[in-house]
């Protein structure tokens, strides 16, 4: 294998952005879902996110481990809401409206969704 085969593999996988399901009756947008939490219609469309949102909530988890980690609720601008853990940044200085995206190497597919602080959004104590 080359060199160059393996190079672009990851960067294809920092590319990729988090499919959801849209549903195709009511319009819908959700995020691992079976049925579509609207109308419970089963007929639902994949469909990939831009990966970039918004921090609706915040929450510092210390359960199952030694070392606390952030918990969000993000909005993304697709219509649907998750919950995915913000990482980059200490856990307790992840604010309600900061700007998150994708983080790289994450894969969506294999488990838990991890996103990074964008911007600052103006503010200094973040760091």
């Amino acid at each position: 294998m080359s060199q160059t085969a393996g190079a672009a593999a990851p960067t294809a996988q920092r590319q990729a952005g988090l499919i959801f399901q849209r549903c195709r009756w009511c319009g819908t947008a959700s995020f691992r879902r079976l049925l579509c939490p609207v109308c419970a219609s089963s007929d639902l469309e994949s469909e990939e996110s831009l990966s970039e949102g918004v921090v609706v909530e915040s929450t510092v988890v210390h359960r199952y481990t030694k070392v606390a980690r952030n918990e969000s609720l993000v909005r993304f601008p697709e219509g649907f809401t998750f919950r995915c853990r913000v990482i980059g940044t200490e856990p307790h200085r992840v604010w309600v409206g900061a700007r998150v995206r994708l983080a790289a190497g994450s894969n969506p597919e294999s488990g838990e969704v991890l996103l990074e602080v964008c911007d600052t959004g103006g503010r200094t104590d973040w760091y």
